[in-house]
């Protein structure tokens, strides 16, 4: 497989060879969707509550009496079937939201989608992103020059310039190989990859 090597303008200059085992691989719809979604439901956190009918603020008192008014018998108000009563199934703080995916299976999902992208023409290499300065101007002047407003940065090293100059750009992602997520592949609209983090993508995912 190879790919587009861009320039400081975002032009394509040549081509570099890239692993078919990574950028090659046919795109499983199934597999990516569960990868996404496992992703997406691991970084949830169980901060929602809801009350039982034991826990909402209510009377014991027997609304009315048991017969002869024609309402369905009532002990007290907090019922789940009352205005105002309790859930029947709260949702609980300590719930768990996490769902297992296996390491060859987020392995295979990531090279899918990278795949995906080559093929699409939203990936491309670099052989350098740096900034001389932990300047956000800087950085942004560099992705207007090559035409990119939502860009995905897989850098070898993230350095602090780098790391402080990205983090206030509200469309670019700065990461390392090892923390290129399938959710954010699939958000931005390019994928900008250094040389070196291609072949620490191949010794990763191969």
């Amino acid at each position: 497989m190879q790919l587009e090597l861009l320039n400081e303008q975002g032009q394509a200059t040549s081509k570099v060879d890239a692993p078919d085992a990574v950028f090659a691989r046919d795109y499983n719809e199934a597999l990516v969707h569960q990868v996404v979604v496992a992703y997406q439901a691991n970084a949830r956190q169980g901060t929602r509550a809801q009350k039982d009918r034991g826990e909402v603020s209510h009377s014991t008192k027997k609304p009315f009496r048991q017969k002869g008014t024609g309402n369905a018998r009532a002990g007290m108000t907090s019922s789940p079937l009352w205005r105002g009563g309790g859930r029947i199934f709260p949702n609980r703080p300590d719930e768990n939201f996490a769902h297992k995916v296996n390491k060859k299976m987020y392995r295979a999902g990531i090279a899918a989608i990278l795949s995906q992208l080559a093929r699409e023409g939203r990936l491309a290499v670099v052989d350098s992103i740096t900034v001389e300065a932990p300047k956000t101007k800087l950085l942004a002047a560099k992705f207007k020059a090559m035409g990119l407003d939502s860009v995905l940065v897989i850098a070898d090293q993230v350095d602090d310039n780098l790391f402080l100059a990205s983090r206030n750009l509200a469309n670019v992602l700065v990461v390392e190989p090892r923390y290129a997520d399938p959710l954010s592949l699939v958000h931005y609209k390019k994928v900008l990859v250094t040389k070196a983090a291609v072949e620490q993508l191949k010794e990763m995912l191969a």
